[in-house]
């Protein structure tokens, strides 16, 4: 495929194509290199996002650090298991202000430093925001709470909130997490994690319950969310950009869970 060139303009032209409008809240999820050359790189589509949504709209994106977790999860597959415990000594504690994004991409390690972002407290499940609910949304991000009712994803629910996807599929979709904390079915468990954070002035290893995070099945809740409710899309550069309701894809992906998870 014929690598394309992608200006600012050409954002802000497919972000109003698929209904991105003044005053709403988005969680946006990008991969920039899915897109082609993007003239002046993760800049731009902040910069595009924000004057897309205005002053009262919200930009959440996800600046998950889930190197901080247990070496014995999978996070540091790459390092012998000697290592592990010494891992567990001596990561860095989470600091909002510092600590980098995992796998998130450029845009979202761009937007965790961006003036007037905030940033909540989780130490691996973090998100960013900016705007008019952006304290509201990343405040109180509870150590077991990564994804249910009160984070920052079911707050987004409650302020009747948008998805935006940016040269990225269903499997980067965190709302799903909230339809897979919201949900029944069978195999459904909670599990022990572990990260590093800061407790009265030490650094410590925490250790929290929290629902066990499964994103299997994702792509296929996403194409059969698509078949039945209104998703609305545009080209932009070598990919495509997809908007949505949060609300109607937690509802819909809800159901379908409770239907086909085991």
């Amino acid at each position: 495929m014929e690598r394309k060139i992608v200006l600012k303009q050409d954002i802000l032209n497919a972000l109003s194509e698929v209904g991105v409008t003044q005053g709403q809240s988005i969680m946006v999820h990008t991969s920039l290199s899915k897109l082609g050359f993007v003239c002046g790189g993760p800049q731009i589509v902040i910069e595009a996002l924000m004057e897309s949504v205005g002053v009262d709209g919200t930009i959440m994106m996800p600046t998950q650090s889930w190197k901080n977790l247990d070496p014995v999860t999978g996070v540091h597959w790459e390092e012998p298991e000697q290592w592990w415990q010494t891992i567990r000594d001596n990561w860095p504690a989470y600091n909002k202000d510092i600590t980098p994004t995992n796998t998130m991409g450029a845009v979202a390690e761009m937007f965790r430093k961006w003036p007037g972002v905030l940033r909540s407290d989780h130490p691996a499940r973090s998100v960013a925001s900016y705007g008019k609910h952006a304290e509201y949304l990343t405040k109180d991000h509870d150590l077991s709470n990564i994804f249910g009712e009160g984070s920052p994803i079911g707050k987004l629910y409650e302020l009747n909130g948008y998805v935006l996807l940016i040269g990225v599929g269903y499997d980067k979709n965190t709302s799903l997490h909230l339809a897979d904390a919201r949900a029944g079915y069978p195999s459904k468990h909670n599990c022990t994690e572990h990260s590093a954070i800061m407790e009265n002035g030490k650094r410590v290893w925490k250790a929290y319950d929290t629902l066990f995070v499964d994103g299997e099945d994702f792509v296929q809740i996403g194409e059969a969310f698509e078949k039945e409710c209104n998703v609305y899309k545009a080209p932009l550069g070598n990919g495509t950009i997809t908007l949505m309701r949060q609300r109607e894809l937690v509802d819909f992906a809800v159901k379908w869970i409770e239907k086909y998870r085991k």
